[in-house]
């Protein structure tokens, strides 16, 4: 006997995974926090008993940064830091992944495709971080993560 196929099932199509690593310990992958990649997201699983899954839209990073401390160095490992205009998770760290600097500049390539891809340029997204140019915090008056642009005309 086959499978029922549902509509949801036949509308959902799962992307192709680019990449995917675990946070370890002494460069060992026994931890129980997931990262993946595919075209358009982030994903970021962790947790045994209880999970929690967080995802974020490649589109939306800010700005990325990667560091290695000297016991990541002897681990082989490092952490990679997005800033996304995500109000979720505003930076999520990728910690001790494998080629980490690898990791970053590939991500920043994606994210470049992406938001050329939607036509999104630096200041559309500086404005939905939540923060003007002059650095002052934009009120977000309707509740839907976007901040409110006041024209001053």
């Amino acid at each position: 006997m086959g499978k029922k196929k549902t509509a949801f099932h036949d509308s959902f199509q799962e992307s192709e995974i680019l990449w995917k690593d675990r946070k370890r310990i002494c460069g060992l992958p026994i931890t129980f926090s997931k990262y993946s990649l595919d075209k358009d997201r982030l994903y970021f699983k962790k947790g045994f008993f209880a999970s929690e899954t967080n995802e974020l839209l490649l589109y939306r990073v800010l700005d990325i940064k990667s560091n290695r401390n000297l016991w990541q160095k002897i681990c082989r490992v490092g952490s990679v830091s997005l800033y996304s205009a995500d109000k979720s998770d505003s930076i999520l760290v990728l910690k001790n992944i494998r080629k980490s600097d690898k990791v970053r500049k590939f991500l920043s390539v994606l994210i470049e495709q992406r938001r050329n891809e939607k036509g999104i340029t630096g200041r559309e997204l500086y404005g939905a971080s939540g923060f003007s140019q002059s650095g002052d915090i934009l009120p977000d008056a309707d509740g839907d993560g976007v901040p409110d642009i006041v024209d001053s005309d």
